[in-house]
């Protein structure tokens, strides 16, 4: 009654259990493989929606940020109409108001684009969006005189304010 109890497959390799010990550990070291495999997979779809996310987003910053260098060439054309406009000797002239008329023109259109000035004057400095380019009497740490306007496109500086800076005198 002993031998019709014994495990079928113990009869098989007569009666050691060494092939059981082998399929244990043949099925083990497959499981394992596999186990590599699905976490070789697993940080590869990672790695590809993370990819892809970071090429989504370049994207959208080239659409957004692409025109940044045009935009500072059209800032040159609006600094030579703020200069026209503040060595005009006769503030009453026609030209003058055409002149005006132009830069307010050129300002709004940038405007709508998302280029907006950069306010300075009398804020306190801020070194992200000003330059000091000298220092003069006035309140420490304040803005006294704004010797260039900066812009920024959207939330990103284009150029940044060149100021004067009072000194605390």
């Amino acid at each position: 009654m002993t031998e019709s109890m014994n495990d079928p497959i113990e009869e098989q390799n007569g009666g050691n259990g060494v092939a059981e010990l082998d399929n244990d550990a043949a099925l083990k070291a497959e499981q394992e493989k596999a186990q590599g495999y699905l976490a070789n997979w697993q940080r590869a779809e990672a790695d590809l929606q993370n990819y892809k996310k970071r090429v989504d987003q370049e994207r959208s910053d080239l659409a957004k940020y692409g025109t940044m260098s045009i935009i500072r060439d059209l800032l040159t054309v609006l600094d030579d109409l703020d200069r026209a406009i503040s060595n005009a000797g006769d503030a009453g002239a026609d030209w003058v108001k055409g002149v005006e008329l132009t830069r307010r023109n050129f300002a709004t259109t940038l405007g709508r684009y998302g280029v907006k000035e950069i306010p300075a004057l009398g804020l306190a400095f801020d070194p992200n969006l000003h330059e000091a380019v000298m220092q003069l009497p006035g309140e420490e740490g304040k803005v006294i005189t704004v010797v260039k306007t900066g812009y920024r496109l959207h939330d990103r500086v284009v150029r940044p304010s060149m100021v004067a800076v009072g000194n605390g005198q």
